[in-house]
């Protein structure tokens, strides 16, 4: 194996163990705030659960992501490496600083402002480009849609019921939280599943794209651990400061955000786990009553999720510029 694809699958593995540690919020946040489970609990659970997920249900993202975004003739060392360097970068910020933003976005961000700098925007392929924009923002519209309905269709199934029914939306998220876990793992692990695969085809040590086994176990074993580890900072943020979460809240968001994530991994679609389950929190919170979420937070954070792309982007530019020189 060339040493050069090493460091690129040390890189790609560092990405998404982010990715986990990240991301991890984004399935626990709600279990954690409506007391359905303990942290720790909720976190090992999970971490199990998003190592599976991948091995369940395939790799179409990994196709996606590794061989319909950019013309595989465009693609070289440098260019992935800027990828991954700037995307790292972002995580890294928007972590430190709490902002639930999306590393999908971060990656393909990055992919795109390395690969315009090297070898020009006419190499990036918009049926795949347009697949991706499509799954990657109109999937939070849904989350915030399908989260308010859903929260409506459980009251409706639930009127006259008694405060007893809490104890039924606790324990229903032992079910919608490992579904949302198993969706992310099918999801996210994927992209890097594809960063890889495109990398040994790139350093020659495969001649076709393929997504082989130990590739699948690398990256499920790094998002899991980053996930087992924990984003707290971003967990208060999505568990506490939209409003105060309920369980019904939990129960419904959990259902929303899996089904709509798990639909886009089984059609390729990469989506932005932070962006649907903050939508899906949002949603249905407003099924209560529209000034119950504090929409200032959600401004915030579709903030961050405008800025990351063209910010990824132009990062990732700086960085082939620099790696490029190395790599003559």
């Amino acid at each position: 194996m060339p040493l050069l694809l090493i460091v690129i699958i040390a890189l790609a593995l560092a990405f998404d163990f982010l990715n986990g540690f990240h991301d991890s919020s984004n399935i626990v946040a709600t279990m954690i705030s409506s007391r359905a489970m303990p942290p720790r609990m909720a976190l090992a659970m999970t971490a199990v659960a998003e190592f599976c997920g991948p091995f369940l249900f395939g790799v179409a993202v990994a196709t996606t992501i590794g061989s319909e975004v950019v013309d595989p003739a465009a693609i070289s060392s440098a260019v992935i490496i800027a990828a991954l360097g700037s995307a790292i970068l972002w995580n890294l910020f928007t972590w430190y600083f709490g902002f639930p933003s999306s590393t999908s976005h971060a990656l393909i961000g990055g992919m795109l402002g390395a690969v315009g700098v090297a070898e020009g925007l006419s190499t990036i392929r918009l049926a795949g480009l347009e697949k991706v924009l499509i799954a990657l923002f109109v999937s939070p519209i849904l989350g915030l849609v399908v989260g308010y309905l859903m929260l409506k269709v459980i009251y409706f199934l639930a009127r006259g019921a008694g405060p007893s029914v809490n104890t039924f939306f606790k324990r229903g998220q032992l079910v919608t939280a490992l579904a949302l876990a198993l969706s992310h793992g099918t999801n996210d692990a994927q992209k890097t599943m594809g960063i890889i695969a495109m990398a040994m085809v790139t350093t020659g040590f495969t001649t076709s794209f393929r997504v082989p086994w130990w590739v699948i176990a690398m990256s499920a074993g790094a998002i899991a651990l980053g996930t087992g580890l924990g984003g707290w900072r971003l967990i208060k943020t999505l568990g506490g400061k939209f409003y105060k979460i309920r369980p019904v809240h939990a129960f419904g968001s959990q259902l929303t955000s899996a089904g709509i994530i798990l639909g886009a991994a089984l059609l390729g679609g990469p989506v932005s786990t932070t962006q649907v389950v903050s939508s899906s929190i949002m949603g249905a919170g407003a099924a209560d009553r529209l000034s119950k979420v504090r929409w200032t937070v959600a401004r915030d954070l579709l903030v961050a999720w405008l800025l990351t792309i063209p910010i990824s982007a132009l990062v990732a530019a700086a960085l082939y510029l620099i790696v490029n020189r190395f790599l003559r």
